[in-house]
């Protein structure tokens, strides 16, 4: 079964990747799927931002990403063939948005199914805009990115 794992990941963060292994474990083959957030300015292009999902998950043999524009993610996962779209929990906030949009999915697209992963406690309050914000004023967050995330983050704010 294939599934997909859409999300806009500027910049792809630690609790992005815990989510990315643990589907890799649970599906033959998963599509992490770079989409246009329309009501986000993102800080890195989509290019960069393929790149350091791409170094992330480079260990990982069942993970593909691709850069899409704006479209809806049933249409996605219908064009890829994948029956799941997995989405990340932290709190209870997080399952209000999720569970709309899940319905808004299963509205569209019957056959696709929404799978939603609690995330690993120690990401729990992990978001790329928190990160880009504790990074702007040059917070500590090494232990939250990459390596080559955190470079990056460190040269954006340079500019």
């Amino acid at each position: 079964m294939k599934a997909i794992f859409p999300g806009s990941f500027d910049p792809i963060t630690n609790g992005h990747l815990d989510v990315i292994k643990r589907s890799a474990q649970l599906f033959e083959h998963v599509y992490v799927v770079i989409l246009t957030n329309t009501a986000k300015k993102p800080l890195f292009s989509a290019e960069k931002r393929q790149m350091l999902v791409e170094d992330a998950i480079k260990d990982l043999s069942n993970v593909t990403v691709l850069l899409k524009e704006a479209d809806l993610t049933v249409n996605v996962a219908n064009q890829l063939g994948a029956q799941v779209i997995i989405r990340a929990l932290r709190n209870a906030q997080d399952f209000e948005f999720e569970k709309n949009i899940a319905e808004m999915n299963k509205n569209l697209a019957p056959q696709i199914e929404t799978m939603l992963l609690v995330t690993d406690p120690k990401y729990s309050f992990v978001s790329s805009s928190l990160v880009k914000e504790v990074a702007r004023f040059k917070g500590d967050v090494s232990q939250l990115v990459s390596p080559l995330v955190l470079a990056e983050l460190k040269k954006a704010n340079k500019a």
